[in-house]
């Protein structure tokens, strides 16, 4: 299984967001774990499978003046085994 989120930080927390989900933590690790948890409470992500979920870095959240000096913040892999 495969899903594809936005990632961005709103002063406190690291969020992620796609049409079915917006998990919020103070850490990546904090969200990796929120990310976990949602796949598998909502029947998602069975035992002995894998999901790889793909964060990409919403780069509106960075102000315009620097985005030519970067085309990304930052992308994330996260592997989350069932």
């Amino acid at each position: 299984m495969n899903m594809e989120l936005l990632i961005w930080h709103d002063g406190s927390n690291w969020v992620v967001k796609n049409e079915r989900l917006t998990l919020s933590a103070p850490t990546l690790e904090e969200l990796d774990v929120e990310v976990e948890r949602f796949l598998r409470g909502s029947g998602m992500l069975r035992e002995g499978e894998t999901a790889e979920v793909f964060m990409t870095f919403d780069n509106s959240t960075i102000p315009q003046w620097i985005r030519q000096y970067a085309q990304h913040y930052f992308n994330r892999v996260l592997e989350v085994r069932g």
